[in-house]
């Protein structure tokens, strides 16, 4: 995990949409990740917010993290809704108390985050606290996203998030990508 993080100057790209629902649709991510009216989930490596925006309206707070404050100058420009915090922060120490939320998502990051993440997670999740995780395979054949050699396959998240705390309820590799969703044990 933390092989880079994608470059401020090309956000625009972060908001094709036909580009980014091929990797994961917004009925897909909430299906996976399953936010209540009044949740507090946060999105790591937020970016630009276009996966957030797809959470917000079904979530109480979605707090979109990410490590680069010129991703948040993007977001604002284009309207960040009223329900969502933006937090600049790495998530290799999450600011947010212990159990202090109740999901976390992240879509095409997976691979860019340090390995103290899994285990932040855990620390802020509240028991039952699910993560959806979609991610590039490394199991693809590379022909988008970052090199495969950059990559971690679904059995990787699972073992990781498995080793943190969370029991692992679904796993699914496409050609390109993963999708996984755990649920914190709260232990």
């Amino acid at each position: 995990m933390g092989h880079h993080t994608f470059p401020a100057d090309d956000a625009d790209r972060l908001e094709d949409a036909a580009r980014r629902y091929r990797s994961c649709s917004a009925e897909e991510l909430l299906w996976a990740l399953d936010p209540a009216p009044d949740d507090s989930v946060v999105d790591v490596g937020s970016g630009t917010g276009f996966f957030t925006d797809d959470v917000a309206p079904h979530a109480g707070t979605v707090y979109a993290l990410d490590v680069q404050a010129a991703m948040h100058d993007r977001y604002r420009e284009k309207g960040v809704p009223e329900n969502v915090e933006l937090v600049t922060s790495g998530a290799d120490e999450l600011p947010f108390d212990e159990d202090a939320l109740d999901g976390a998502f992240a879509t095409m990051t997976y691979h860019e985050l340090p390995a103290e993440t899994v285990s932040e997670l855990a620390r802020v999740l509240r028991p039952g606290g699910r993560v959806a995780v979609v991610d590039w395979t490394a199991e693809g054949p590379g022909e988008r996203g970052p090199p495969v050699a950059e990559r971690y396959d679904a059995d990787h998240a699972a073992d990781a998030f498995e080793t943190a705390g969370f029991s692992v309820d679904f796993r699914a590799t496409r050609s390109e990508t993963f999708l996984l969703v755990a649920t914190s044990d709260g232990e």
